[in-house]
């Protein structure tokens, strides 16, 4: 007999467990489906971004942050340590302990607000008079019926054609998360936001990084300033990164794994690597749904098709985040998720594309919302721009950061803030002022006027918009 629910959301990533939660404060009898299992086997909601993304990688950013500020800044300060080491099993532990309250957390949350949990993989059986037979296959096999369903399944990490994964010599993000000792050489192809971050993890615990991009610019969706900025500080922490390459024959050896490509040069180029990191991309994951059982609608990226409120074609058929059109953020997918429970419960959930914010963690750190320069140049928009230099403000000298600078765009006739762009120290929080004010249609001129204490590095934000008038105070 099928256990009846109003919805049923299968995946438990941010987009999926959030829109649970929120459909069961709104009252609904609720259930969540997520197949993601720790080492012994017990549940791990969260999706890709707690168990193999955002949350395990930051914890290792943060671990390679303090031993390199140790390894060769505290010595400013007057600190001094004598035989610096670092434990990288230690450094994997802390990162799983991590990852595991996130786990843990979720599962408290889906008790606290009465969403029932199944362990497993949901896929699609058939449509029927109740609603949408879902079988759940795994630690729990049964049926379940929704008269909503909630896709949120996330995506998957692109492969090399014909080099799959192997998560030991050739690795996705799950496996670079776990390299058991700090390898001598590591060679990354893709300089997005995965391969960026890690490769600062493993080059600030000791590894020879390089970076291989087949795109001619660096960092081509962020803004091309900031980008630059960045890139000057990466190469100078060491990051090799080279742009413009074509990968060719990629071997996998008894030592390590070798990499052939030509350089922007039209020069053929060998390297040898411990281990090779593929960060290329994300596609979105539908295996194992189903979706042909009830005639749910995929597009040639295997994404399924949604419109603007993200409903599919089947009527109660909903889906959001990765798996989905759009940015592939968690934030994205929370968004959506709490959109469509309020949809579903007549509300009118909105999510403002316009105004998510990005961010890159490494350090320094990139973040940024709404449109960048050479978007504003390429559709004609007559803008003003301001920045100002972190080397200018109080707190990052204090700090000992100075990198990177704060960078507004405002519309040149109503002054109106089409975009913000940090690079710099804690850029990630920030960018939150930004988010805000573009919400709220602010102009550069509010963020001005706008009083910030004194010594923080918000003050960079406050000269930067004071910079759109030509009128910064500390530069």
């Amino acid at each position: 007999m099928a256990k009846n629910f109003d919805v049923v959301v299968i995946g438990g990533g941010p987009g999926g467990y959030i829109a649970a939660i929120r459909a069961a404060q709104l009252g609904f009898n609720t259930a969540c489906i997520d197949e993601w299992k720790n080492k012994d086997g017990k549940p791990a909601p969260g999706g890709t971004c707690t168990n193999v993304g955002c949350i395990p990688s930051k914890a290792l950013l943060q671990s390679s942050e303090n031993y390199e500020e140790a390894a060769k800044h505290f010595g400013d300060h007057g600190i001094r340590i004598d035989g610096l080491s670092i434990d990288i099993q230690k450094m994997l532990a802390r990162k799983d302990q991590v990852v595991k309250q996130n786990n843990d957390g979720i599962l408290f949350l889906f008790k606290k607000n009465k969403v029932s949990f199944f362990h497993g993989r949901g896929s699609f059986a058939k449509a029927g008079a109740e609603g949408y037979e879902i079988q759940v296959s795994g630690a729990s096999q049964e049926t379940i019926t929704g008269k909503h369903v909630i896709v949120a399944t996330g995506s998957n990490p692109r492969a090399l054609p014909g080099v799959p994964f192997d998560e030991e010599k050739v690795l996705s993000n799950d496996g670079a998360l776990r390299i058991p000792a700090v390898p001598k050489k590591l060679v990354l192809i893709g300089s997005g936001v995965i391969g960026l971050e890690m490769g600062s993890v493993w080059r600030r615990v000791g590894a020879e990084v390089t970076v291989l991009e087949a795109l001619p610019t660096f960092l081509g969706a962020v803004d091309e300033q900031i980008a630059k900025e960045a890139h000057k500080a990466f190469t100078k922490q060491g990051l090799k990164i080279e742009l413009g390459v074509k990968v060719g024959q990629v071997k996998t050896t008894g030592a390590g794994v070798s990499v052939s490509y030509t350089n922007a040069k039209g020069e053929a180029q060998d390297l040898q690597a411990d281990h090779l990191v593929v960060s290329i991309g994300r596609v979105p994951n539908t295996v194992g749904l189903q979706p042909e059982a009830v005639g749910l609608k995929l597009d040639e990226r295997g994404a399924i098709v949604v419109d603007g409120d993200c409903k599919t074609n089947l009527p109660n058929v909903w889906a959001i985040g990765d798996v989905v059109r759009g940015p592939m953020l968690a934030h994205k997918a929370e968004e959506e998720g709490v959109a469509v429970a309020e949809r579903i419960a007549g509300q009118h959930g909105h999510v403002n594309f316009n105004t998510i914010p990005w961010v890159i963690y490494t350090s320094p750190e990139i973040a940024w919302v709404g449109r960048t320069e050479q978007q504003l140049k390429a559709d004609g928009v007559q803008y003003k721009a301001g920045t100002f230099p972190f080397m200018a403000n109080g707190r990052a000298r204090a700090l000992g950061d100075t990198t990177g600078m704060v960078k507004f765009l405002a519309d040149a006739k109503t002054d109106e803030i089409l975009g913000v762009h940090i690079v710099g120290p804690m850029a990630s929080e920030l960018i939150s002022e930004a988010v805000v004010a573009m919400e709220f249609k602010a102009s550069s001129e509010d963020i001005a006027r706008i009083c910030h204490a004194h010594p923080s590095l918000s003050e960079a934000t406050k000269e930067a918009a004071l910079a759109v008038d030509k009128r910064t105070l500390n530069f």
